[in-house]
């Protein structure tokens, strides 16, 4: 039984690592890592000795020091053994502080690693540099991320100088367990795509640590384990400064002799393996595909042979999502410590971004020790093969020292066995919990766990510590992930300046600065009218389970059928196409089907808002809520209903009837020949003469104006009814074939922009690169928040959705710049300026970005501005 619950926990913490999530202290400063575990090359005196090189901490002399003068071309170094495999993906450093009576520190220092303290490996970023910038003076902690992270177990660090110095460092390492157990693989190296009208694609695995030679990768790690997913466009990349296809690698069908590229992977011990899952691309409008098959052989030990029946796979091919995606492949609980994988093309091109394992560590059959048994046995009845000689003057006398020990023994086998049963109820209690925890609750989690991703993050330190509060500085420390950060309310107790925000913003209901002291934080939001904090709304979900809409409460009090202002349609005449999505609602899942109407124009009637569709059955989009729903549910479903049926826009997306005579509930609403604005505007250039020589499709400046105007024409109407959408962008735009906007909320359910929301355990919930600081920050959404969101998909339109706002900065840099717009200091990162767009429309963006909501444009002055620009 506990060999069992072992083996669960192990399978669990399995997982796929994420680098941004991955930033946990290793244990330099709280001591887990011992001293025996920390080495030098050298010490200055025995106080200055490795084991004082922990971050923040005096012991000794305050740091650890080399001996004598560090000189440019010394190669000392300070090791820390981390007792396995980790990944690795920041480091921190100080100089020796010592009391204020230390002032020597490292201004640079390179980093070296290995997996078994043999074969030592030199990092380098993604750029090449091996060299890394750490302090300026004694008392500052400086984190570096490691772009890319590394996959180690012990970790050097050596202190460089460009002349003759006294050195001393502390350190502290973060990161998580390496699970994976991984330590390399060996493939063909990538290739050069060079397609006509594409930039030039290398597909090589640039921060390969292992051997080059005769184009093949072997004994190293790479870009296939650093942690970071590819997009479903492979040009477009997530890293700083590289060239386009740079998180991919990839390689052309024909070029390697064969039909299939070989890849072997080798394991630190034997392993029984679940799964492989592996991030490819499946770009196939221009060539690029998952595999078709993979075939996966396994070897027990090195020194073995492949062993004859391999574990075979075949993939289901997509050739109408282009998104990129996992493929699984089960392997059979196969047990090996290598594996080599034959993946056959689909297609021109196959291209891969991660591969992971999913696998428990096999404990290897042991024989059981003979040992004497303590109660009296008549020697005839123990088996021939364990047969004992014992002492016979002692053969009928009972053992009396050892029974009460191991009646204690099988006492405590049998009470951990109960502690670990009640563990396991309690974290599947917390985690339901956790699930029915309000977004808002999550959304301050998120804010709080992920507010120290920037590449160089400065926690300062003053010499001097003075007796401050913590109100007179709430910013002179960012905070890295630890395990010990829970709470979510824990950010407004961080950041108190925060916590007066939002006291003071909710107060004057996002236009006024009232005095904080004349009504307490409940009654202050209560009080922002004609904007609504989430306590006083109801979520719609939208046609896809998303959150669409959020409204005022008072305009959903009773509800009966006769609410309801548009027809129940006869079921049987909704024929399935295709599933659409699926999305949340309340505890239930809902599902978005898009099907066909057969005689829907003829039941709505004249003036019904169908496009022409030239006597063929009218396509639909369906949402339907599961038939075992509580009344809870059933209840939320029809008040959606009910709103969505008083809506009436002509760039809106309109509740055409309904389904609720019987179950499972059902919605019916307009679908969009053209697809959505996202989509259809990256599929385009700039109208000029080349494109229409070569019939490529083109938009006009002309035709982005006038998307722009209908969007703001859309979201004029929302605001005119106190309507806050909370995920407006390009995605959530549909189109018909005479270019007319309706909007919309189909992006959160789809999986072509699962990469434009930041992911809470595993959910799409948050579009961080299109929200508002104070959404962010604060959980305010309100219809200024819904003029920001406007402004990036402004930005969106003008750069023909080439590029992802904010494409330079990861998702957690992205949440540290709304903390740059809170501050106003002068650091918040904007987006640039299109090349397409006139200067005057963007500063019609920056202002829809103003840090003040109250400076903010509304989307009537939005309209009126932009309106006088269509050619009518």
């Amino acid at each position: 039984m506990l060999f069992y619950l072992l083996l669960v926990f192990q399978a669990n913490a399995n997982a796929q690592i994420d680098p941004a999530h991955c930033r946990y202290p290793l244990g330099m400063e709280d001591g887990r890592i011992k001293d025996h575990a920390i080495t030098a090359s050298s010490q200055w005196y025995e106080t200055t000795g490795p084991q004082y090189a922990r971050l923040n901490r005096e012991e000794g002399d305050g740091a650890w020091c080399p001996a004598g003068l560090l000189q440019p071309s010394d190669t000392q170094y300070l090791q820390v053994d981390l007792g396995q495999l980790t990944f690795l993906t920041v480091v921190g450093t100080q100089g020796r502080y010592a009391r204020n009576s230390g002032k020597e520190f490292a201004r640079m220092y390179r980093l070296n690693y290995s997996h078994d303290g043999q074969l030592w490996r030199s990092w380098k970023n993604r750029l090449g540099n091996k060299t890394m910038e750490a302090n300026d003076n004694a008392y500052v902690s400086v984190i570096k991320d490691l772009h890319p992270p590394i996959i180690s177990r012990y970790v050097r660090l050596i202190p460089v100088t460009k002349m003759p110095t006294t050195v001393c460092m502390r350190l502290e390492l973060y990161g998580c367990p390496w699970h994976d157990g991984l330590t390399s693989y060996s493939s063909p190296e990538g290739q050069l795509m060079m397609p006509p009208g594409y930039p030039i694609a290398s597909l090589n695995d640039s921060t390969y640590d292992g051997a080059h030679e005769r184009r093949k990768l072997s004994g190293g790690l790479g870009q296939l384990t650093d942690g970071v997913i590819g997009q479903d466009d492979f040009l477009v990349t997530r890293q700083y400064h590289v060239w386009p296809g740079y998180d991919y690698v990839g390689w052309r069908n024909g070029s390697l002799g064969s039909g299939y590229v070989e890849m072997e992977f080798v394991f630190d011990k034997q392993r029984n393996f679940t799964s492989m899952k592996v991030h490819s691309n499946n770009m196939f409008y221009r060539g690029v595909k998952i595999f078709s098959s993979v075939s996966c052989s396994f070897k027990p030990r090195l020194i073995a042979t492949w062993e004859a029946e391999p574990v075979e796979f075949r993939t289901v091919l997509d050739d109408r999502n282009p998104s990129a995606r996992y493929v699984t492949v089960p392997l059979g609980r196969r047990n090996a410590k290598a594996l080599r994988c034959r993946f056959h093309f689909a297609d021109v091109w196959m291209m891969f971004s991660e591969i992971s394992f999913q696998s428990d560590t096999v404990i290897p059959t042991q024989i059981t020790p003979v040992v004497t048994s303590p109660w009296p046995m008549e020697e005839s009845s123990m088996p021939t093969t364990h047969k004992t000689v014992t002492n016979p003057s002692a053969k009928d006398q009972p053992d009396d020292g050892n029974t009460p020990i191991l009646i204690g023994c099988l006492v405590t086998i049998i009470l951990l066995l109960v502690v670990i049963i009640f563990l396991i109820l309690w974290c599947q209690y917390v985690c339901k919990v956790l699930e029915k925890a309000p977004r808002r609750i999550l959304e301050e989690e998120v804010t709080v766990r992920l507010s120290s991703s920037s590449d160089t993050i400065i926690l300062q330190t003053p010499p001097v510590p003075p007796r401050v509060s913590q109100m007179d500085h709430p910013y002179e420390r960012i905070f890295l992930l630890d395990p010990q950060y829970q709470d979510p309310a824990g950010l407004r107790n961080k950041l108190p300046e925060l916590s007066r925000s939002a006291e003071t913003s909710a107060c004057g209901g996002g236009y006024a600065e009232p005095d904080v002291t004349q009504c307490t934080p409940h009654q202050c939001f209560q009080s922002s009218v004609p904007h609504y904090a989430e306590t006083d709304i109801v979520s719609l979900q939208g046609v896809t389970g998303s959150n669409m809409y959020a409204v005022p409460a008072l305009t959903v009090d009773s509800l009966t059928r006769k609410d309801i202002s548009v027809a129940e349609f006869p079921r049987h005449r909704l024929l399935f196409r295709e599933k659409l999505g699926e999305g949340q609602f309340g505890e239930f899942s809902v599902q978005v089907h898009l099907c066909e109407a057969e005689g829907l124009p003829e039941f709505l009637g004249e003036g019904a808002p169908l496009p022409d569709r030239d006597g063929r059955p009218v396509l639909v989009a369906v949402k339907q809520l599961r038939a075992d729903a509580t009344n809870n549910a059933r209840n939320d479903f029809l008040k959606e209903i009910k709103i969505m049926s008083r809506l009436n826009d002509p760039n809106i997306i309109q509740l055409l009837c309904v389904c609720v005579s019987s179950d499972p509930l059902c919605m019916v609403t307009e679908y969009m020949d053209n697809g959505d604005l996202n989509m259809f505007l990256s599929q385009r250039e700039m109208e000029s003469t080349l494109t229409h020589a070569n019939n490529i499709p083109a938009v006009s400046l002309s035709d982005l104006l006038h998307m722009s105007v209908q969007i703001s024409s859309g979201m004029r109407y929302l605001a005119s009814l106190n309507f806050v959408h909370r995920d407006l962008a390009t995605r959530n735009c549909l189109l018909d074939r005479r270019l007319t906007i309706k909007i919309a909320d189909f992006g959160m359910s789809r999986n072509l922009y699962s990469s434009d929301y930041y992911r809470i355990q595993g959910r799409a919930v948050l579009p961080i690169r299109w929200m508002a600081w104070e959404s962010i920050l604060l959980g305010k959404f309100t219809t200024a928040s819904d003029v920001w969101a406007f402004g990036v998909t402004l930005w969106e339109i003008f750069t023909l959705c080439k590029e992802q706002p904010y494409s330079l900065l990861s998702d957690e840099q992205v949440i540290e710049n709304t903390g740059e717009f809170f501050r106003n200091q002068g650091r918040q990162i904007f987006l640039f300026a299109p090349l397409l767009c006139p200067p005057s429309l963007f500063e019609l963006m920056m202002r829809c970005w103003d840090r003040d909501i109250a400076d903010r444009p509304t989307f009537e002055g939005l309209y009126q501005a932009l309106r006088p620009h269509v050619v009518q």
